[in-house]
Parts: structure tokens; sequence; C-alpha cells
């Protein structure tokens, strides 16, 4: 049995409204959409590049700031509450000078009063400071680490050394790469 058309439509309204979420015809959702207006010519950039990263320009910034690795979305709104920059600008509206404070506040959390265990790398263990790293550093720091428990013969090293799951998984099963273990049929 086939229901008709509108029926269907209605059971969806009837389902969208049940989850709070609010229920735009399509005629007047076209009215609805906001586009982005540019007021000056050479004042909006579509791609930015901004701590070795490329940085989409017409994303908001607190999500366009998440391409920049070592950046997570909570950190890229603390950034911005710093920088005092409006959340619903997009990137690419961005005037040079905002930029530069924010790639500021990025490099030097500490000097703008942004916590310590905000950070995330925590008393480095040759320098003892807390820093917040970003693009390449996370993939030095990381490689550095993992070749000082390779060296020094750490449990946790030598699993990374195997190519094995570290974090204690279980490994009799699951997780064999493409290798099959299993009973042969005999002929």
């Amino acid at each position: 049995m086939s229901w008709p058309r509108n029926f269907l439509a209605r059971a969806q309204v009837r389902r969208l409204q049940s989850h709070r979420i609010r229920f735009i015809p399509l005629q007047q959702f076209q009215s609805v959409v906001s586009s982005l207006v540019v007021t000056q010519k050479g004042e909006f950039e579509a791609m930015r590049r901004v701590l070795n990263t490329n940085v989409d320009g017409g994303v908001k910034v607190m999500y366009a700031l998440t391409a920049i690795k070592g950046v997570g979305r909570r950190y890229a709104n603390i950034v911005l509450k710093k920088a005092d920059i409006d959340f619903s600008k997009r990137a690419g509206e961005l005037s040079h000078d905002e930029l530069e404070r924010i790639v500021e506040i990025i490099q030097n959390p500490l000097q703008y009063k942004i916590p310590q265990w905000f950070l995330n790398r925590q008393k480095d263990r040759t320098s003892g400071k807390y820093w917040q790293l970003v693009s390449n550093a996370v993939d030095n720091s990381l490689r550095e680490d993992l070749d000082r428990m390779k060296k020094v013969r750490v449990h946790r090293g030598l699993r990374h050394d195997w190519n094995l799951r570290v974090r204690g998984q279980h490994t009799k099963t699951t997780g064999r790469g493409g290798r099959t273990v299993g009973v042969t049929k005999k002929k």
C-alpha cells in the first residue's frame, strides 16, 4: 500500500516539530537563506594562509581556525574571545590586524591569560614549560616522543615499533590489517 504524498510530508513535519526543529516551507526558505555580502572590492579573501595552513574564507572564523592542526573548537573560541573578534564574521572578512592578533594569541597563550590546563603540551619533558603546539610542531613533538619511547625501550614504545595496538585493546581477532588467519579446508 502506498501512502499519499501529502500524508508523508505531514508525517515528516510532525516528526521535525516533535524534535523541536523549526519547519520552514520551501517558499519562505528561499528568502531566509543568507548570503555573504561584500561591500568593498578586495575586502573578502576566499582562502587565507594562517600558520602554514590554508584556511577557508567562507567559513565562520571559529570553525575556520580548526583547520590549523593543534587548534580545536574550544581553543579557537577562547582565542577569539581574547582577541575581541565577532564570532559571526567569516574568515575571509578578517582584516590583517585581526589575523595578526589571532596568530599572536595562538602562539603565546600564557601572555593572554589562557589557563595552563587548556594547552595541548603540558609540562614539556625537556623544558618543563607549558605550550600550545600548532601546525608542524604537533607532528614534530609526537615523532620525538615516540622516538624517545623506542630508544628507552618502554613497553608503549615497543608496541609502536612493532605496529601493534598500544592502548590495551584486544588483538586476538581484530586489527589484522589484511592478514587473515583461519582454518583451511581439506580436499
